[in-house]
């Protein structure tokens, strides 16, 4: 059975993704929002619903290696195996605020969550922790992330206002009629996908996990392969879905976005409803984040877009990440 839990799992993630982007695609069109920012938001959100009931499940129960690892290696797999995954479909433009504005403040996360975390280091006190004083600051970064994503949607507003009264005249005068987009199905067909992108990312997990167990992998293992890779599951259909449909911006605002909240919001959360030990493994982890972040940067700043030879690179990197973990 477990084998056909997988299976199922894997359909309702393919199909769910499908329908969260098409969903997803007519609302930020009702609203007149750009694609990249419904990426950055609401599917951003949507597709850490997996990392954010896991990690904040394990700090409530005191498993707090869990809610960091898993954390940590999602940020990873969702840089360098998502982004890559889609360049490789096809490369991908970047957006020109993301270039400027949301992924140097993904990069300033992760480099926060070091200093917050590295106490041993920086304040000699020989425990490293991120305290829940420093996820009251992650969740105060996380409001000013919020703040910065609204603001921006005002400014887009207009433009894509003004831009779509000029295509409206174009198709007039062709004598063609736009069909209306019916916001109410719009939003339960984005529902819809999001619940069987989280519930096929639950399935897989679980039965991934039972099935690794059958040949003897150990628990850490499967916690530092599969639990962080399946929680990122639902990103990495999700925005190669959204690539294959030419929503290259809602591809790369769903990875910026997940790993904002991952970091701001989740492990915010979690570290203020108990505090998480930061163990060198996770400064190690963090610095690597850290480093591959400004890799794909300078791959971004380029030619503003990420094309197949730098995907393969990145998905090369990851297999090197993982390989590392698991000799670790």
């Amino acid at each position: 059975m477990s084998y056909v839990w997988l299976i199922i799992g894997f359909v309702l993630l393919v199909k769910g993704a499908d329908f969260f982007v098409s969903g997803s695609s007519k609302i930020a069109r009702y609203f007149r929002i750009p694609a990249i920012l419904i990426g950055l938001t609401i599917v951003a959100f949507g597709t850490s619903a997996p990392e954010a009931a896991v990690s904040i499940t394990a700090a409530a129960r005191g498993q707090n290696g869990i809610a960091v690892g898993n954390l940590l290696g999602s940020n990873l797999f969702n840089l360098l195996a998502v982004i890559g995954v889609c360049a490789l479909i096809r490369p991908i433009r970047v957006h020109g605020s993301v270039v400027f504005k949301e992924y140097p403040f993904m990069v300033l996360s992760s480099a926060a969550l070091l200093a917050l975390g590295s106490d041993a280091v920086l304040d000699g006190t020989g425990v490293n922790q991120v305290s829940r004083g420093d996820g009251a600051v992650l969740l105060l970064f996380f409001c000013v992330f919020l703040y910065m994503t609204i603001r921006s949607a005002l400014v887009s507003r207009a433009e894509i206002q003004e831009a779509e009264l000029h295509a409206q005249a174009e198709q007039a005068a062709r004598g063609e009629k736009e069909k209306p987009i019916s916001l109410p199905i719009s939003i339960l067909v984005s529902l819809g996908g999001l619940a069987g992108v989280v519930l096929g990312g639950q399935l897989v997990v679980n039965s991934a996990s039972e099935i690794a167990r059958s040949f003897g992998i150990s628990e850490s293992l499967i916690g530092l392969t599969i639990v962080a890779i399946g929680t990122s599951l639902p990103e990495l259909v999700t925005s190669v879905v959204a690539a294959r449909k030419g929503e290259a911006d809602m591809a790369i605002g769903n990875v910026v976005g997940s790993n904002l909240f991952n970091i701001f919001f989740i492990l915010g959360t979690s570290a203020v409803i108990h505090p998480l030990p930061f163990p060198m493994e996770s400064v190690w982890d963090s610095l690597i984040l850290i480093g591959v972040s400004v890799v794909v940067y300078l791959f971004i700043l380029t030619k503003r877009m990420v094309n197949r030879i730098e995907g393969g690179i990145m998905v090369a990197m990851y297999a090197a990440y993982t390989a590392y973990i698991l000799m670790r």
